[in-house]
């Protein structure tokens, strides 16, 4: 890439308009150091998950379809616990910069309740409204599906795959935890296990290899839960066996009460994280429910798009987690310099990286729509949506470094803002009301809708000239 290209034949070679975007040998191998972990394991998971559509779209469309809806409703949960976590998780990063470990400690146990809480929330919404939420996308339109059959599947797996929200949760506790301390390998180590785990038990229970019986969607639901708790276990034994490694892991659970200020102060900048990450994937399913009123073949189009882009999303995804991470502990240790330098340098590195492999995909991207066993109408959609979704990662690549960089400096109200509310007040709205009082295409109105992201990038940008994310949130705890 350009940016790593300029670091490596010299400072000397580099336009000075350009130097203050551009990092050294030092800054880019720290960088990678924490980046290449959560794109090697981001990577491989939603690559098992693009080899898990591929393997339930063999079975029939209908199963896929189903499958693919409840993943938008579970992809809510996921984010529940994400943005509830990531609160907490801006305290993290600061107390380990300023080598706070009981600060650290305090943090994983208020991270360990919340998780508890969001799981029991979770779980009684799914069994108490499961299937309406599925029905929400079922519509007619087009030649592909049998709606009562989508139906039928969606619930069958959404019941299997309650019993993986709990170990998702704990080991989401653990995981980000560890990630902001700096420890990036061994999450990424138990997530490649988890993967394959659950990549062999597919095979096995999907299709009825080995004497198994064929569970189709079931079977793949099953081995995603089995998976979830193996990636767990790995991770929770793990923290516990090392703790010369992770130190603050010594006396974690000697109590399980948090410091009153500390919670006050969580709540004050972690809950708003937690609203907007609920706000913003609901958003999202919100949006996906109106192109589901096109038709089964649209939803099926989109799961097929949606699972290759995010494939080769993770570049820009993880660049975004280490600016959280990176600048989180230049502020904590009060590097405000340092930390607005770092931002410049990842936010040129990320959006660059999103040029060149958005290129790559929109190349390749009629090929992967024959890796499924579906219909032409649905193919012929998901290549439309892929080749769109990928020309508009740099903008996605920008806000969402944007994003990272102001939640790091505790404006969480901010991001509140600058994410779901904007989602809520100008996307959702506009895609309603170009499918209900327009007759335009599917694809022009996915167009519309990912474009509407620029108004986003204006506003992040204003808000990183401003400034007000640098600044010390532990200082005074």
């Amino acid at each position: 890439m350009l940016t790593t290209f300029l670091c490596f034949t010299g400072v000397d070679m580099i336009p000075e308009r350009l130097r203050g975007y551009i990092g050294d040998r030092a800054f880019y191998r720290r960088l990678m150091h924490i980046a290449l972990p959560i794109m090697l394991q981001n990577g491989i998971t939603n690559f098992v998950s693009l080899l898990d559509n591929i393997m339930v779209g063999a079975v029939g469309t209908e199963q896929m379809t189903g499958v693919s809806i409840v993943g938008q409703l579970l992809f809510v949960y996921n984010l529940c616990i994400f943005g509830g976590l990531s609160g907490p998780g801006i305290f993290t990063s600061q107390y380990y910069g300023r080598s706070d470990l009981e600060g650290v400690r305090n943090t994983f146990r208020f991270k360990l309740w919340l998780a508890v809480a969001l799981f029991v929330g979770g779980t009684g919404i799914f069994l108490a409204a499961g299937n309406p939420l599925i029905g929400l996308y079922l519509h007619t339109g087009g030649e592909t599906g049998d709606i009562a059959l989508t139906a039928q599947y969606g619930s069958t797996y959404l019941q299997v795959m309650l019993w993986g929200l709990l170990p998702f949760a704990i080991q989401q506790v653990y995981s980000t935890t560890l990630r902001e301390t700096g420890e990036t390998v061994l999450p990424m180590k138990a997530g490649i296990i988890a993967i394959l785990v659950n990549l062999c038990l597919n095979y096995i229970l999907i299709f009825g290899h080995f004497g198994a019986p064929a569970l189709g969607c079931v079977g793949a639901a099953i081995a995603t839960v089995i998976s979830r708790y193996v990636e767990c276990l790995i991770v929770v034994i793990w923290a516990h066996t090392h703790k010369r490694n992770v130190p603050y892991m010594d006396g974690l659970y000697s109590k399980l009460t948090v410091p009153i200020n500390l919670t006050r102060q969580i709540c004050a900048k972690g809950l708003p994280l937690l609203v907007n990450e609920a706000l913003w994937s609901s958003g999202m399913a919100a949006v996906t429910q109106c192109y589901s009123t096109f038709g089964l073949a649209v939803v099926a189009a989109l799961n097929i798009a949606t699972t290759v882009s995010n494939l080769f999303s993770v570049v820009w995804m993880a660049l975004g987690v280490s600016v959280s991470i990176i600048v989180g502990q230049q502020l904590g240790a009060n590097a405000f310099d340092e930390a607005k330098a770092s931002v410049r340098k990842i936010m040129l590195f990320s959006i660059t990286a999103s040029i060149v492999v958005a290129a790559i995909v929109i190349l390749l991207s009629p090929l992967f729509p024959e890796l499924y066993n579906t219909t032409e109408e649905v193919k012929k959609l998901a290549v439309g949506f892929l080749c769109i979704s990928m020309a508009c990662s740099p903008i996605h690549s920008f806000a969402n470094a944007a994003y990272f960089t102001i939640r790091s400096g505790g404006r969480t109200w901010i991001t509140f803002a600058f994410d779901s509310l904007y989602l809520w007040v100008l996307r959702v709205p506009i895609v309603r009301l170009l499918i209900a009082f327009t007759s335009l295409p599917i694809m022009i109105i996915f167009i519309i809708s990912n474009l509407i992201d620029l108004s986003k990038c204006v506003l992040g940008y204003i808000l990183l000239k401003r400034g007000s994310w640098v600044r010390n949130i532990v200082e005074s705890l």
